[in-house]
């Protein structure tokens, strides 16, 4: 294996390739935070625009309860759980996780019947410490066994830092922690890979569920603090404890953009959601997103190894943005990165290298670029062909 790099002969149309070298340094705009955890990332672009304390791993609180989402999101896509499954609120299960421990609830009730569609909006909107145990019991018959699952799911889509010591975020001894940059990578995932579910759940002005004591329906706002006040937020969670402070994991999609931040380590409410509100306003008022490949494009090929094909064209699944800040009047550099040869089968859609743009004085921003087509596992005529062609060219 090789590292493979071609570059790319792409500028922007204000910066020529050959003036782009004289332009200054990009000014990067200026943020300042009391957050002692902070991070900001343009997802179509992988540009970080702001990064405070992503070093360290910390409890997220409520917000691993994104983890027991994605985790299920997972199974009912798969076809491994439907939506419409109902799961029997155990004596157990409620004596632990009711409202009387301190806890958000959905006020489920022993003996209760409820269904996973039901679940995972109080898991959600309004943070149900109740609602997420019985995800966890009805799937795979106790927390500690969900919790086993979640750290797989955790580990097989690259949370390299995290782990989860319950399925709801409770305070655990020390167990669960996570870093900034896992949770973004999970929210990522999570709206890329369950768009339908994330729609669904994640954007709920309120919840009704249960019955007061005096006979009226239970109605709970989301606990989202700038869903409605920060144009195109759409989820994801909040998160408190007095271990870990006031903590929130945020995106939004305006323009073909989508941000997502995490904060955490606040001293209240109102504290988190100023916080959240300016950073996200920061992230699109002072950044601009310019597309420099649109979605479909092949921008290079690579050799496949053993393969009934000896190349595979490497092509942009999204349009490909570079983020810069608003103005910007400088060029960039692009190269295709990735290691070649690739060893067949390679699957259509597959990741097998990634485009590294570089604003002038900006850090580099890396898109996947995925595979265009589907190369089987050759057999020997496949392999002599693939053989002349690498002697020869042709």
């Amino acid at each position: 294996m090789v590292l493979a790099a071609a570059m790319l002969a792409v500028t922007v149309s204000a910066a020529p390739a050959e003036r782009a070298t004289t332009h200054a340094p990009a000014s990067r705009p200026l943020y300042t935070t009391q957050a002692p955890i902070a991070m900001l990332k343009d997802m179509d672009s992988g540009a970080i625009l702001f990064e405070r304390g992503t070093d360290k791993r910390f409890a997220p609180a409520s917000m691993a309860k994104v983890m027991t989402a994605y985790v299920v999101l997972d199974l009912i896509d798969s076809g491994k759980l439907s939506r419409d499954a109902v799961f029997t609120v155990d004596r157990d299960t409620w004596k632990k996780w009711n409202g009387s421990n301190g806890g958000s609830t959905m006020f489920l009730r022993p003996g209760e019947k409820v269904s996973v569609d039901a679940l995972l909006k109080g898991l959600i909107t309004v943070s149900g410490n109740d609602a997420a145990a019985v995800l966890a019991v009805g799937i795979d018959g106790s927390e500690a066994a969900f919790v086993k699952r979640m750290n797989a799911v955790a580990v097989q889509i690259g949370m390299t830092s995290s782990r989860f010591g319950t399925p709801n975020g409770w305070p655990d001894g020390g167990v669960t922690k996570v870093s900034a940059a896992d949770l973004i990578l999970l929210a990522d995932r999570l709206i890329r890979d369950h768009p339908g579910g994330y729609a669904r759940y994640f954007s709920l002005a309120k919840l009704q569920h249960g019955t007061a004591p005096d006979g009226k329906p239970i109605v709970q706002p989301n606990r989202d603090p700038i869903l409605g006040r920060v144009e195109g937020v759409d989820g994801l969670k909040t998160g408190h404890t007095n271990e870990a402070g006031y903590c929130y994991l945020g995106s939004a999609k305006r323009g073909g953009r989508r941000l997502i931040l995490v904060i955490a380590g606040l001293p209240s409410e109102k504290a988190r959601r100023d916080e959240a509100e300016r950073l996200m306003r920061w992230g699109f008022e002072a950044w601009e997103g310019r597309e420099i490949v649109p979605s479909g494009t092949k921008v290079g090929r690579l050799d496949v190894g053993q393969g009934d094909a000896s190349v595979v064209a490497a092509e942009a699944a999204r349009p490909v943005r570079m983020t810069v800040p608003k103005g910007f009047q400088g060029g960039f550099r692009a190269t295709m990165r990735a290691r070649a040869p690739l060893a067949a089968p390679v699957a259509r859609g597959a990741r097998i290298a990634e485009l590294v743009v570089t604003p002038d004085g900006l850090p580099p921003q890396v898109t996947p670029l995925l595979a265009a087509q589907d190369v089987a596992k050759g057999g020997w005529l496949d392999r002599a062909r693939t053989g002349f062609y690498r002697l020869t060219g042709w």
